[in-house]
C-alpha cells in the first residue's frame, strides 16, 4: 500500500509540474472581427482588401500587389518561440504566404516565408520547389511527396520556432526543417533572393504576417502555442 501511495504522488507530481510548465495556447483570430491584426507599418487594420466572411479572415483578389489590396497584416503581439498552427485555402491559381520572425525595421515586410501557393498553377511556383507549398520561399525547397491538396480545399499549416530550430508541418506532416544561423541555411540564403538582406536567417523576435500578394487567400483557425525559452535541437557534431 506504501508503494502504491508513492507511486499516486509521484503521478500527481508530474502533473503539477506538466500543469506549472505548460505553454500558454491563444487564438490569433477570433473568427468575427480583426481584433490583434493590424497593416504593416500601420497603426489600424487595413479598410479595404480584407474581410471575414463565415469564419475566415479573407484577402480579396486585386490582380496586383499595387495597394489595390489593402497590404500586408501583421499580429499586433510579438513572438519568440512558438508553435503557430493554421487553416488555409486559395483560390485557383492564387499566391501568398504566412511569414514569421517579421520586424518593421526592414523598408518592407522581408522576413522567413512559409509559403503558400497554387502549385498547379501559378508561374512562380513553376520555377522550382523553392517557391512552392510549405517552402522556406526562395531557401529551402518543399518536398516532392508532401502531403497538399489542391487550391479551393482546406489544408493545414504548422510552423515551429523552438531556439533556432525551425520546422514548416503540412496536414501534419514535417516537410522541411533548419537550424537558425546554421552555415547550411546562410548558404540556402547566399542562393536566394534574400542574399543581401542583412538579418535573414538569424534569430529575432517578430510579427507573424499574412501576405497580401494580389490573390484570394483565406485564414481560419489560426493558433499559437507560446514556448519557453530553449536552445537548438540539432545534435553536436
Amino acid at each position: 500500500m506504501k508503494l502504491q501511495w508513492i507511486v499516486i504522488a509521484a503521478a500527481m507530481v508530474g502533473v503539477t509540474l506538466s500543469a506549472q510548465s505548460s505553454p500558454r495556447e491563444r487564438s490569433l483570430f477570433d473568427g468575427k472581427t480583426t481584433n490583434g491584426w493590424r497593416g504593416f507599418k500601420k497603426t489600424g487594420f487595413p479598410d479595404h482588401g480584407w474581410a471575414i466572411e463565415n469564419g475566415w479572415i479573407k484577402h480579396l483578389a486585386t490582380g496586383s500587389q499595387n495597394g489595390a489590396g489593402g497590404g500586408d497584416i501583421i499580429t499586433v503581439d510579438t513572438f519568440d518561440n512558438f508553435d503557430l498552427q493554421f487553416e488555409w485555402k486559395v483560390a485557383p491559381g492564387a499566391n501568398s504566404g504566412v511569414k514569421y520572425l517579421v520586424t518593421e525595421d526592414r523598408s518592407g515586410p522581408v522576413a522567413h516565408e512559409y509559403q503558400i501557393i497554387d502549385d498547379a498553377r501559378h508561374a512562380d511556383a513553376k520555377i522550382g520547389p523553392h517557391r512552392q507549398t510549405g517552402a522556406l520561399y526562395d531557401a529551402i525547397p518543399a518536398p516532392a511527396s508532401k502531403p497538399m491538396k489542391p487550391a479551393g480545399e482546406i489544408n493545414t499549416g504548422r510552423i515551429v520556432v523552438n531556439g533556432m530550430h525551425v520546422e514548416h508541418w503540412l496536414n501534419g506532416v514535417k516537410i522541411i526543417e533548419y537550424e537558425l544561423g546554421s552555415p547550411a541555411l546562410m548558404a540556402a540564403k547566399a542562393k536566394s533572393k534574400f542574399k543581401d538582406e542583412p538579418g535573414w536567417g538569424t534569430k529575432l523576435k517578430g510579427h507573424i504576417l499574412l501576405q497580401d500578394h494580389g490573390d484570394e487567400v483565406s485564414f481560419r483557425n489560426i493558433r499559437i502555442r507560446e514556448l519557453g525559452p530553449t536552445v537548438s535541437t540539432k545534435p553536436e557534431d
